[in-house]
C-alpha cells in the first residue's frame, strides 16, 4: 500500500505541470480574479477528473476501443476549444473591468467558475482518454482491487490539487506587477492558447484510424 501511495503522489504531482488549457486558465484566473476564485475553478476540473477516472474504471479497455471508432468526439471538443479561444481573441477589453480585476474589486462568480472549470476539462476527450490509459496500465499492478484503485486514485488526485494549490498561489505574487496592457496579453495569448490546443484536437480527429489504436495510447503512457 506504501509504494500505491508514493508512485500516486509522484504521479499527481508531475500531472500537475502538464501543459493544456485547464493549466492556462487556471494561471490566468489566479493571477487576475485571486486564490479563491483560482480553487473554485481547479475544484470543477478535479470534478471533472474523478468522473473519468469513475467512468475508466467502469469501463476501462472496451471505452478505450469504443473511443478509437469516435474521432467525432475530438472534433466536437476541439471545436468547442477553438470557439471559446476565439471569443476572448476577439472580444474587446473592457477597461473599467480590467482596473476593477486589478484593484480587487470586481464581483467573482464562484458557481461559474467552478462550472467553467468542469466543462473545460469535461469537453476534452483527450482527458478521458488519458485517464483511460492510466487506469488501464495501473490497474494490473492494483491487483485490479478496488480498495488499492480507490487509495491510489486519491492520493494521485490529492497531490495534483495540492500541488495546483502552489501554482495558484506563486501565480498570484504576479498580480503586483499587473498593468491594463499586461492583463490584455495575457487574456490575448490564453485566447490563442485554447485555439492551438482546440485544433489539435480537431486534427485527432482527422487523423486515421490507426492513431487511435489503443495499444499505441497504453504504449505512449507507459513509455
Amino acid at each position: 500500500m506504501i509504494e500505491d501511495v508514493r508512485a500516486a503522489a509522484t504521479l499527481g504531482f508531475f500531472l500537475a505541470f502538464m501543459i493544456g488549457p485547464v493549466f492556462l486558465m487556471l494561471i490566468e484566473t489566479s493571477i487576475t480574479k485571486g486564490v479563491r476564485a483560482a480553487i473554485t475553478f481547479n475544484s470543477g476540473v478535479v470534478v471533472a477528473d474523478i468522473i473519468f477516472i469513475t467512468i475508466a474504471y467502469l469501463s476501462s479497455y472496451q471505452l478505450l476501443e469504443n473511443l478509437s471508432n469516435l474521432p467525432g468526439l475530438y472534433v466536437f471538443g476541439g471545436s468547442i476549444l477553438s470557439v471559446y479561444g476565439l471569443i476572448i481573441l476577439i472580444k474587446k477589453p473592457n477597461h473599467k473591468e480590467i482596473q476593477n480585476e486589478i484593484n480587487n474589486t470586481t464581483k467573482v462568480n464562484y458557481l461559474q467558475l467552478f462550472v467553467k472549470g468542469f466543462l473545460l476539462n469535461f469537453i476534452n476527450v483527450g482527458v478521458l482518454v488519458f485517464w483511460l490509459g492510466i487506469v488501464v496500465v495501473a490497474g494490473p499492478s492494483l491487483e485490479n482491487e478496488l480498495n488499492r484503485f480507490i487509495v491510489f486514485f486519491s492520493v494521485l488526485i490529492l497531490a495534483y490539487f495540492l500541488t495546483d494549490l502552489i501554482k495558484i498561489v506563486l501565480a498570484k505574487q504576479l498580480k503586483k506587477k499587473l498593468t491594463p496592457t499586461i492583463i490584455v496579453k495575457t487574456k490575448k495569448t490564453l485566447g490563442f492558447m485554447l485555439v492551438v490546443f482546440g485544433l489539435i484536437l480537431v486534427t485527432k480527429g482527422f487523423l486515421p484510424r490507426d492513431s487511435f489504436n489503443t495499444q499505441n495510447i497504453i504504449d505512449g503512457i507507459t513509455k
